[in-house]
């Protein structure tokens, strides 16, 4: 997945002093063994490999060749005797959406399915109907303790369909000092938190209205990615704990339900934004129906472990995951793999020389864990379905570092840290920082939300602090203008394109460099004693405090 040099903002020097006391030392660093990489990345992005598609024949070779790979850098299997994690999945596609009509105020309306709506179902159901359901405007639809802001305090959303509005709401803030870290995204803010939410308060449906700034993206986006098959991981009740239906509406169809419902659409959002925001039942019913054709599958996760010596049940984490797109568009040369060399055969050729590393210098005091996702391209569902079934308590994982898309340029004087300082793991990335000469960069679009779009947050959101960070964009050699026109070219013409495959002429130095970060921050973990937390506050604080408690 493409990364963006993102802000850290700097950390309180108490949380630094509190986290700092149980740190390791610096660690000794081990060479990188550079050309082990380039052969790893190699052989994955070769067309062999058939752009390593999930449940293709391909996926076989893949996990075949990463075993390998772990077994050489000294890995033991990870799973209970098995390098292997099973991750069921299933794929569900929409069909034939009725119009979503609505009935009960000032006239009838009708919306087309893909010009002004698009839905699904998280439920393996072949038919969906959602029949006279009334529609209640619950603003943002967070429901967050830590900040003393419910937005469904006082209504009963059994059989209702949840109106929301997407992103937090102080998204408007130029700084970051708003309840929800003000223009910096939060999970509140991500529409996938909304619809959990709205199923965890009984609602029927959920529709998020679309608004392009806020979204980050354009209604098209939604139009192409919502009409075709989305995969899930499998769950033992088929979905069923989930709403009927999920979806989103464009701005101005909200606007013509408002006004039919007899409020002002404006009027209403920007109360939304205020603490205290109660719920508004709209007065209207929405009624709507799509089929739903649905195949299930199997994929795996690959573990590896190196036990570690003093405290053996507490656990280190690295992840990366190893899927690609498998087969594509056949580009103008007729070229109708796409490889994922960069994404990411090299996360993958990080995991196993950082495992070859830390066998060099030795078995660490906690264990350390090495572990290859699947679906990360489907989204996130490889770490989503090891995060729901740990083979490490994750009350005993400590923290970890996950690697996404390592550049082949040279190295760079700068660090690029996703999603700012949200734990104590700021402290230890201070100090890594200082040893190896490198500054932080301001962010680039915090309103985006990064820190919610790869593997580590499947681990993030069930409390387990995780790095996600990587080099910047000024380069030793070039400076920024080098390196954004780097980025830029890799974004423009290669990600998720078959032209992201591996050259001899690739400068490994780079990520070298960025191996070495990986290793540093890790081990560090590894040796120290230090129990890393969310900041007071942070939307992840409550459940890591509740896992540390039950860990004790």
């Amino acid at each position: 997945m493409h990364r963006k040099a993102l802000r850290a903002i700097s950390c309180s020097l108490a949380a630094l002093a509190m986290a700092g006391s149980a740190l390791a030392a610096a660690p000794k660093v081990p060479a990188v063994d550079q050309q082990a990489m380039r052969d790893t990345i190699k052989t994955l992005a070769s067309d062999a490999f058939e752009g390593r598609g999930p449940s293709t024949p391909a996926e076989q070779k893949t996990l075949d060749e990463i075993v390998k790979r772990f077994k050489a850098a000294g890995l033991q299997p990870g799973n209970n005797g098995s390098w292997l994690q099973d991750v069921p999945m299933v794929a569900i596609t929409a069909r034939n959406p009725t119009p979503l009509t609505v009935t009960g105020g000032a006239q009838p309306l009708s919306f087309t399915g893909g010009n002004d709506f698009v839905i699904e179902s998280y439920r393996v159901v072949p038919h969906t109907e959602i029949k006279d359901s009334e529609l209640v405007f619950v603003g943002y639809g967070i429901n967050a303790p830590e900040l003393g802001w419910n937005d469904y305090a006082g209504i009963n959303m059994k059989g209702k369909i949840a109106v929301i509005l997407v992103n937090d709401p102080d998204y408007m803030m130029e700084g970051e000092d708003g309840p929800f870290r003000g223009r910096r995204m939060t999970w509140y803010g991500r529409w996938p938190y909304k619809y959990e939410e709205a199923a965890r308060q009984g609602a029927k449906g959920a529709l998020i209205v679309h608004d392009t700034f806020p979204a980050a993206y354009g209604w098209n986006v939604l139009q192409s990615n919502w009409l075709q098959r989305q995969n899930f991981v499998q769950s033992a009740n088929d979905g069923m704990d989930q709403t009927e239906a999920n979806g989103w509406m464009q701005k101005g169809m909200a606007e013509a339900i408002f006004k039919a419902a007899g409020k002002d659409f404006a009027a209403m959002v920007a109360a939304a934004g205020q603490k205290g925001f109660k719920a508004v039942p709209l007065g209207v019913k929405a009624n709507v129906s799509f089929d739903n054709e649905f195949e299930k599958s199997l994929s795996h996760n690959v573990i590896g472990i190196q036990k570690g010596t003093r405290r053996p049940d507490e656990v280190v984490l690295y992840s990366g995951h190893w899927d690609h797109l498998g087969h594509c568009t056949p580009d103008a040369k007729g070229d109708g793999i796409c490889n994922g060399a960069v994404d990411n055969a090299t996360g993958i050729a990080a995991l196993a020389e950082l495992a070859a590393m830390n066998r060099r210098a030795g078995p660490a005091a906690r264990s350390q864990v090495f572990l290859a996702v699947t679906l990360e391209e489907s989204g996130l569902l490889g770490s989503e379905w090891y995060a729901q079934h740990p083979v490490y308590p994750l009350a005993k994982t400590v923290g970890g570092v996950n690697m996404d898309a390592l550049y082949p340029t040279g190295p760079s004087r700068d660090l690029a840290v996703t999603g700012g300082d949200k734990s104590d793991l700021t402290a230890i990335l201070r100090g890594v920082e200082k040893d190896m000469n490198l500054v932080e960069t301001p962010e680039d679009h915090p309103e985006r939300g990064h820190y919610y779009r790869s593997d580590h947050f499947s681990m993030a959101k069930r409390g387990v602090p995780m790095f996600a960070v990587g080099r910047g964009t000024d380069l030793i050699n070039g400076g920024k203008a080098a390196g954004e026109a780097a980025s830029e070219d890799y974004t423009r013409n290669r990600y998720h394109q078959p032209s992201d495959e591996y050259s001899d002429s690739w400068d490994m130095s780079g990520i070298a460099q960025e191996v070495e970060l990986y290793y540093r921050l890790g081990r560090n973990l590894a040796d120290g004693s230090a129990w890393p937390n969310w900041h007071a506050g942070d939307e992840f604080r409550a459940v890591r405090d509740k896992s540390l408690a039950e860990g004790k």
